[in-house]
This record gives structure tokens, sequence and C-alpha cells, in this order.
């Protein structure tokens, strides 16, 4: 199982995530957070915000994941994922990606404005601070159609937010438990010869 938190800068998608991954943890379900922001800067620091850019940094990212996934390790991408196609592609990519859309209205991320980018968006087109391609402001969100799971982390805290994801993981876990239970091969049966 994959599970990709989807939002706008500042949503709260990796603060979830990492306070997911702690009751996780405590309910003995492997957990890592794979933070978009982080992996850009360590491992991908080639990669920019372009379109094509932004497209394969959720391919990168889902390569990452999926092998977590194998391991039995439960991944959470937290990566804003503005594009349909980007998301579709990841769960057409991987079996069981869950797609978590993480919203937040766009007047409440502008007065959190965690790193400044939301500021920096609407400086001066010359100055050198600005951020152009700020998603949301200058560059297009796409709102998942269907996501799985939605959670908006205006109208309830932090506590209720991390509760519902808790609960969501910890189903499709027990039921992704389930299947492989199922669909575990048995042994041949040998016959003894006389």
């Amino acid at each position: 199982m994959i599970i990709l938190l989807c939002g706008l800068s500042g949503a709260g998608k990796t603060t979830l995530a990492i306070k997911v991954k702690e009751w996780l943890g405590r309910a003995q379900i492997l957990t890592e957070v794979i933070d978009a922001d982080e992996y850009r800067q360590e491992l991908f620091p080639d990669l920019k915000y372009s379109k094509d850019d932004r497209f394969e940094n959720i391919r990168r990212l889902g390569f990452i994941a999926s092998k977590f996934s194998v391991l039995g390790i439960v991944p959470i991408i937290s990566a804003i994922t503005p594009y349909e196609a980007m998301r579709q592609g990841l769960v057409n990519a991987y079996d069981d990606v869950k797609v978590v859309h993480v919203d937040c209205p766009m007047s409440v991320l502008k007065l959190r404005d965690t790193k400044g980018l939301y500021h920096r968006a609407q400086l001066p087109q010359n100055d050198p601070q600005r951020v152009c391609n700020l998603t949301g402001v200058n560059d297009p969100f796409e709102v998942p159609q269907a996501p799985d799971l939605y959670i908006n982390t205006h109208t309830y805290g932090i506590a209720r937010c991390t509760d519902r994801l808790f609960a969501f993981i910890e189903y499709q876990h027990f039921l992704s438990r389930q299947k492989s239970i199922f669909f575990v091969k048995q042994p041949p049966v040998k016959s003894q010869l006389n």
C-alpha cells in the first residue's frame, strides 16, 4: 500500500504524515514518510518546478515508495502533486495507491505561509526572491476528482485530522493483509509413493 498526501503548500501534509507515523508506530504498523521537499533537496536537486520536472519528481517518489511497500512498510508520500494525470499515473503504476486530499482554503494558507512562499509569489516581477510557479497562485492545482480520503485541516484540528488518517490507513492495512493471507500460494501437497 502507498499513501499519497496531496494538496497545496502549507495545507499540513507533512505535519499530518509525521504525526500519523507516530500513531501507526504505536499500532505496530511500519511506516516511512517520503517528504517531497526533503527528497528534492537531498536526492533530486536536478529537478526544478516545470511541469515535466514535477511529473518526474512524483515518478521517482512513487518508485521509492514502491520499494518500501514491497517490504511491508507503509510509505506516506507528502507532495503537492498538482495534476490529476500525475496522481492517476501513480495509481496506475503501482498496486494499492490511496490518494488523500489534504485541503485548506487559500485565504488560510496565505495567513499560515509556513515557508514564506505565498508572500514571495506576490513580489514584483523583477524581484529575485519572487516565486514564479507556486501551485495554486501562479501555477495550477487540479483538485482531486475522487480521492480515497478528504481531509480539511482548516475545519478540523491536527488531532482530529490525524485520527481520520490513522483510522483510514489502519483499515486499509488490515484489508491488504487479509488479501495477502487469502492469496498466499499453498505449497503443493507431496504424494507419498509406496
